[in-house]
């Protein structure tokens, strides 16, 4: 199910969140993602990413900031002095992020970004709160095979890497989210994170097996699923002619008689994966791109810190 209608205008609408359309105004994704992460983080006072084991180390005083989580109490009782434990982590989080530049992620609607920017703005966005907590990060891009890939490390100028790295990303062909997917996995030597930005229109079936296969090997597996509002609400009116972006075949359908039929679809497709993915223990997301991107995080980071996202 790769077709996608053919791009038109507009704009998304007002919220008191940060707009797409404003994030794609600030200029480069070092920028964009600096800008979420900045603006909706400083809150966020416990990691969403707990993928590492540590190790106690020691005391130290009390700092005003510091989580009262991390008090000592009974230390407190018996002596008056407020101390918290410091912790020496016995090894970082390791996190691929797998991002699908196939030829259908290309599509930008009246939404303003295309899903592969908004999926790269996310992407980017993880990779700086990973940055922060000193964890590894990598990057994998995709169409039918691995187009680019940038091993984790959480060395500096690591996030810069992959910024750039998705900066050059050109839309592909075809796409087919199982073969690369397997083959990284097959690659993998150490357990973690892997967090796959994709449209998920090739062939679900293989999808969710090729899912599945990654979290039997002991990864923790995040899914986005990226979609266009045109492509989750057929707006269109009058005969118009679709297009499939990746084989170049054409339909000529009259929009008005083919939304229920079209939606009716979609919405077997995503409740599908939904289902598949969480009966597997793999985090599922559907995202619109009309939202805004800060929203998006928030409301993902959120649900794990309190651990209802699977």
């Amino acid at each position: 199910m790769t077709d996608s209608p053919k791009s038109s205008g507009g704009g998304p609408p007002s919220s008191r969140f940060l707009l797409p359309a404003v994030v794609a105004g600030l200029g480069t994704l070092d920028l964009k993602a600096r800008t979420i992460v900045e603006g909706l983080m400083q809150g966020l006072h416990r990691s969403p990413f707990r993928g590492y084991s540590v190790e106690f180390a020691e005391y130290r005083q009390y700092l005003p900031g510091d989580d009262l989580a991390t008090v000592d109490w009974k230390v407190y009782a018996r002596t008056d002095r407020h101390v918290v434990r410091k912790y020496e982590e016995e090894r970082n989080l390791d996190c691929h992020l797998l991002v699908d530049v196939s030829a259908s992620m290309g599509y930008g609607g009246r939404a303003g970004m295309t899903k592969l920017d908004y999926a790269s703005c996310l992407a980017a966005s993880i990779a700086y709160l990973l940055q922060r907590q000193h964890d590894a990060v990598g990057l994998v891009t995709f169409d039918h095979r691995i187009v680019t890939r940038i091993a984790p490390s959480s060395r500096r100028g690591q996030v810069h890497a992959l910024l750039v790295a998705l900066e050059r990303v050109q839309v592909g062909t075809r796409s087919n989210l199982a073969a690369p997917l397997e083959a990284l996995a097959d690659s993998i030597t150490r357990r973690g994170l892997i967090m796959v930005f994709s449209d998920l229109l090739h062939a679900p079936d293989r999808v969710v097996r090729s899912l599945r296969y990654v979290r039997s090997r002991g990864m923790e597996v995040v899914v986005f699923q990226v979609l266009d509002p045109d492509e989750l609400t057929f707006p269109f009116e009058g005969a118009a002619r679709f297009q499939d972006v990746e084989s170049a075949d054409e339909v000529l359908a009259d929009p008005a008689r083919a939304r229920d039929g079209y939606l009716r679809r979609m919405d077997e497709l995503t409740r599908s994966y939904e289902r598949e993915l969480r009966g597997a223990d793999i985090d599922y997301q559907l995202v619109d791109t009309s939202r805004p991107l800060d929203l998006t995080l928030l409301t993902y980071l959120a649900g794990r810190g309190r651990g209802v996202t699977r």
